[in-house]
C-alpha cells in the first residue's frame, strides 16, 4: 500500500501570469514552486505523517543538532515535461536508494524508498504547472534531511526532518552548454578513504567551497579534485562526476574514475556508461592520473573530457589549468562524444526517444 501524503495546499496560489513571470529566464535553483513536503522522524516512533504544505521557512531551535554537528544529507533529481503534456521523473528510485546509503553513513534515520517516491509524486502533481517544457529545462527536485534534536551532546540525533522542495531550472552553468575551464586543486582534497566522499553529505560541499573560490580566482569555472592519498588520481569535478573520451581501435571509449568509496556514485554517470555501451562504444571505470590526462590529450589518444551530473547533465571541458601550466581539450570546443551522449540522454528524458532501460517513470 502506497504511503499517504496529507495535502494542505496554499489557500493563495499564484495566478498563471505570476507563475509565468517567475519562470522567465530560468537559471539553476533560483526559483521555487509553491509547495514542499515535510516528514518528521523520532526514534522509537518512526516516520510521522507526511504533509504537503506551502513552501516556507523552517523553524529550528538554536540548539538543533544539525547546526552544531552537521547531520545533513540531500539528493537531486528531475521531472521532465513529455510531448503529450505528461510528466515523468528520471531514475528517481536510484536517488532514493542513494539517499538511504547517505543516511547510513551519517548515522541518520533511513527514509523508505516508497515514502521518498510518494513524496516526490505528490509534490510534482501539486506543482505540475511549474514543470517547464523547453528542451534542457526541467523541474529539479531537492530532497534533504537534517538532524533536529535540540541538544548539545555529540551523538546521532534522535529526531530528523525530511523536506522536499522543487525548482524549475535551466542550465547549471550561466554560460549554457559551452566548454568550461577547470582548475586542478593540489592544495585541498574533497574526500579521503573511510570518509564521507560516497555520501551526498552537505559537509562535502561546504569543504569544497574554498577550492572552488580558488579556481575562480584562477579564471576557471570549476575545480577538479585529485585523490587524498597519492595526490595524482583524478576523482571528481566540483559537485559532479567527470568523464573522458578516448579513440581506441577505431571507436570511442568513455572512461570515468572508478568508484573507490571517495567519490559519489552518480546516477547520470551510471546512465551515460550504459548509453555508451548501447552505441557500441567502450565504457570503462578506471584510474586516470593528472599526468595521463595531459599526456593523452597531447598524444591524441584522449579526445574529450566532460562533467556529468543531474544538474549539469553534460558540460564539456575546454581547458585545464593547474599551477604547472595549462592545456586545451578538443581545441576548446564541444566534441562529438559529449554531444551525442547529451542529446541521447535528453531525448530519453524529454520523451523524444525510446526508453529501453525503463529509466522514466510517469507521474502525471
Amino acid at each position: 500500500m502506497s504511503p499517504t501524503i496529507e495535502l494542505r495546499p496554499t489557500p493563495n496560489p499564484l495566478s498563471d501570469a505570476e507563475r509565468t513571470a517567475r519562470m522567465q529566464s530560468l537559471g539553476f535553483g533560483q526559483t521555487f514552486t509553491e509547495h514542499m513536503v515535510v516528514i518528521p522522524y523520532e526514534e522509537g516512533l518512526g516516520w510521522g505523517q507526511a504533509v504537503l504544505q506551502p513552501y516556507g521557512p523552517l523553524s529550528l531551535d538554536p540548539a538543533t543538532s544539525v547546526l552544531h554537528y552537521g547531520q545533513a544529507i540531500f539528493e537531486g533529481f528531475k521531472a521532465y515535461r513529455q510531448p503529450d503534456g505528461g510528466i515523468k521523473t528520471f531514475r528517481a528510485e536510484r536517488n532514493a536508494e542513494r539517499f538511504i546509503a547517505s543516511a547510513k553513513r551519517l548515522a541518520m534515520a533511513e527514509l523508505p524508498v516508497e515514502l521518498f517516491m510518494a513524496a516526490a509524486d505528490a509534490l510534482i502533481r501539486q506543482d505540475a504547472a511549474w514543470v517547464p517544457s523547453k528542451a534542457g529545462e526541467s523541474l529539479y527536485l531537492r530532497p534533504f534531511m537534517i538532524g533536529t534534536d535540540a541538544q548539545l551532546g555529540v551523538r546521532p540525533s534522535r529526531k530528523y526532518l525530511f523536506v522536499l522542495i522543487a525548482s524549475p531550472s535551466g542550465n547549471y552553468f550561466p554560460s549554457g552548454v559551452k566548454p568550461v575551464t577547470v582548475w586542478i586543486s593540489e592544495e585541498y582534497v574533497r574526500a579521503a578513504p573511510g570518509g564521507t566522499g560516497a555520501a551526498k553529505f552537505a559537509g562535502n560541499y561546504a569543504a569544497s567551497l574554498l577550492a572552488q573560490a580558488n579556481a575562480r580566482a584562477e579564471g576557471c569555472d570549476q575545480v577538479v579534485w585529485i585523490d587524498a592519498v597519492h595526490r595524482k588520481y583524478i576523482e571528481e569535478m566540483g559537485g559532479m562526476n567527470i568523464m573522458f573520451a578516448y579513440e581506441e581501435n577505431g571507436r570511442p571509449v568513455v572512461v570515468t574514475p572508478e568508484l573507490t568509496g571517495t567519490l559519489l556514485p552518480g546516477v547520470t554517470r551510471e546512465s551515460l556508461l550504459q548509453l555508451a555501451k548501447d552505441f557500441g562504444w567502450g565504457a570503462e571505470e578506471r584510474k586516470i592520473t593528472v599526468e595521463d590526462w595531459d599526456h593523452d590529450i597531447r598524444s591524441g589518444r584522449m579526445t574529450e573530457a566532460f562533467a556529468c551530473g543531474t544538474a549539469a547533465v553534460i558540460t564539456p571541458i575546454g581547458r585545464v589549468k593547474s599551477r604547472h601550466g595549462e592545456f586545451a581539450v578538443h581545441h576548446g570546443e564541444t566534441g562529438p562524444v559529449a554531444s551525442k551522449l547529451r542529446k541521447a540522454l535528453l531525448d530519453i528524458q524529454h520523451g523524444h526517444a525510446a526508453d529501453p532501460h525503463g529509466w522514466m517513470r510517469a507521474v502525471v
